[in-house]
């Protein structure tokens, strides 16, 4: 028997254990930070360089899956702590743009946490936090430059980033729902196994 309930293609996520919260967020980390190397490999490989992360934006999968899959915490712990990780290990993301990506991608991680048991569509739950993920950082960005008086961020990084990103923003709609649904029926199926 499980928690969760189905109608139509609105989810909605069993409650899981700390246990298994604290697992998804530490794959979910690994995979922010892996993701970007392998999809970085595979640019200059290509003769693109870095261009290819972010166009695909390998770093926001884990990070919204992670709060849909455990919650808001999981999601908001994934998003803060994925990049400033990479960082510490890689040098990316660069300093520069550092604490907008980690702001972004916390606003990603917990929005998506707290709608995982909305019984809205997955799609949608990925869109409100897309949306709401992007404003925040644009938000950032021009506090940034017009309170703080922050030279090193120019603001037409906004548009530049959703214009070359837009490539990963459709591969999250088409991948993320997907294995929202899978992990749904592997722990329906867990559940029912015990």
């Amino acid at each position: 028997m499980t928690d969760t309930k189905i109608i139509s293609n609105k989810y909605t996520m069993p409650i899981l254990s700390v246990k298994a919260k604290t697992i998804v967020t530490v794959v979910s980390v690994a995979l922010a930070i892996l993701l970007p190397q392998l999809v970085h490999m595979i640019g200059i490989s290509l003769g693109s360089g870095s261009a290819l992360g972010e166009i695909i934006l390998p770093m926001h999968l884990p990070v919204i899956l992670a709060g849909l899959v455990a919650g808001p915490y999981v999601g908001l712990i994934t998003g803060f702590l994925a990049p400033i990780i990479s960082f510490g290990i890689t040098g990316m993301p660069g300093m520069v743009i550092l604490p907008f990506i980690t702001i972004e991608l916390a606003v990603y991680g917990f929005l998506a946490g707290v709608m995982s048991n909305v019984k809205i569509n997955v799609m949608s739950k990925v869109l409100i936090a897309q949306i709401v993920g992007r404003v925040v950082r644009a938000l950032a960005i021009l506090a940034a430059v017009y309170i703080m008086g922050n030279n090193a961020v120019k603001v037409s990084i906004i548009w530049t980033s959703i214009k070359t990103g837009f490539v990963g923003i459709i591969l999250q709609w088409a991948l993320i729902p997907v294995v929202v649904m899978i992990v749904r029926k592997v722990i329906d199926n867990e559940r029912s196994a015990n």
